[in-house]
């Protein structure tokens, strides 16, 4: 499996979002404990807002396909998903 960096840019409906927020985290959380994300986080102080995930998986269609079933997404809370394989060669994911 590889890593990939996953950049979610959030809409503008602040409400919708605070209001499925919990189920949004569910989802991630469901995800970490499966192995598939080993984090994930605001990027603070950005605008539009956006969130680094860092997953591991098999390709990009398939954390594509994943990823489509977060609540966000499908609220429509999810406007642009960037997914970027990621070759870490230093630091404790490079596994050197």
């Amino acid at each position: 499996m590889a890593y990939y960096s996953v950049v979610y840019t959030y809409g503008p409906d602040q409400a919708t979002q605070d209001e499925n927020r919990h189920r949004h985290r569910a989802f991630l959380g469901q995800l970490a404990e499966s192995g598939s994300l080993v984090a994930s986080g605001p990027l603070v102080g950005t605008s539009p807002g956006r969130a680094l995930l860092v997953m591991q998986g098999d390709s990009t269609d398939a954390l594509r396909q994943l990823l489509s079933q977060d609540p966000f997404q499908k609220l429509g809370q999810v406007e642009d998903v960037q997914v970027d394989e990621w070759n870490p060669v230093i630091g404790i994911l490079s596994g050197k």
